[in-house]
């Protein structure tokens, strides 16, 4: 069960290790574009490839899709970056049902870890699969394995490596299962930091922060939905930047540098400044910093604003 491609390559690593596949799960088709066509999940696009029946249900406590996954005698239900599903349904495999997630649980539960993971500057983070139960990424964690987050990492780069890296511990996990070689622990008690679902107020900078603080939240958002401010009255999505701690005096937002020829923008922060290198205009293609430079009337003393 699952949509993204986080969930897609789930699916093909079950599948190429030879899994009787007995149905996939994900979300209805959607209308997209200008065209409004009709565009099919990744997931749902590779499992008709592999002749996999696809279940789309409208909502989980659907009656009829209920009773076709009560049918289908699954011996195991597996979870991807997918929804809530009622207790009831995951009581129905004899060998329970496990979910993928992208953290390292307790740390990160919810619905962004990757998000939040960078936003927190973390050095490493990993993948655990675990059984589900009644609460929010709290059940027993059959496996899981430590990911190391290099400081280049970004959203997206991360996003792969944590999809390849838990597809493979999924599918062996899923064996071992199979096999009846494995073991469950509860998960630590404690405080840890938390993954809340991120939404447009989460995208915007606030340049009152710190240097380095600011360019988390660039890598968290970055390319996809990338950090956004307004620049002249126009937003603009800062894609990939540097933080540096120097003190910087000016009003945080505040363009301190604007060299065309190097291709320096510098932005002054609550501490420090950050020093952008790739930015995405409204309406237009990605670029550098020095592309940008190049293109647009930007000196000292121009102000960069939060704008929803």
């Amino acid at each position: 069960m699952g949509t993204p491609p986080f969930a897609l390559c789930s699916l093909k690593a079950l599948h190429e290790r030879g899994f009787d596949i007995k149905a996939v799960v994900t979300q209805p088709d959607k209308e997209r574009g200008r065209g409004r066509k009709v565009s099919f999940t990744p997931v749902k696009e590779a499992a008709l490839e592999m002749g996999i029946p696809v279940l789309q249900p409208a909502g989980m406590k659907d009656p009829q899709f209920i009773n076709t996954l009560k049918e289908l005698s699954a011996s195991l239900f597996v979870v991807v970056a997918f929804r809530i599903l009622p207790i009831s349904v995951l009581e129905f495999p004899e060998l329970g049902s496990v979910n993928l997630h992208a953290s390292l649980l307790p740390r990160y539960r919810g619905a962004a870890p990757i998000n939040h993971a960078l936003f927190n500057g973390e050095k490493e983070t990993g993948v655990t699969v675990f059984f589900l139960n009644k609460g929010v990424d709290t059940g027993n964690i059959i496996s899981s394995e430590t990911v190391a987050i290099d400081d280049g990492d970004d959203y997206g780069t991360l996003y792969e490596k944590l999809a390849a890296r838990g597809a493979c511990l999924l599918a062996d996990t899923a064996q071992n299962i199979f096999d009846g070689n494995y073991s469950a622990r509860p998960q630590e008690k404690g405080t840890f930091p938390v993954a809340p679902k991120i939404g447009p107020a989460d995208f915007v900078i606030d340049w009152t922060l710190d240097a380095e603080s600011i360019r988390n939240r660039v890598r968290g958002l970055s390319p996809r939905p990338g950090a956004r401010a307004a620049l002249n009255g126009a937003r603009i999505k800062i894609l990939s930047a540097a933080s540096d701690s120097a003190p910087c005096d000016a009003e945080p937002g505040t363009v301190v540098e604007a060299d065309c020829k190097k291709g320096i923008l510098r932005v002054a922060a609550g501490k420090g400044s950050l020093i952008i290198t790739r930015v995405q205009p409204e309406s237009k293609a990605a670029t550098d910093a020095r592309c940008f430079l190049n293109g647009h009337r930007i000196v000292p003393g121009t102000r960069f604003d939060r704008s929803q």
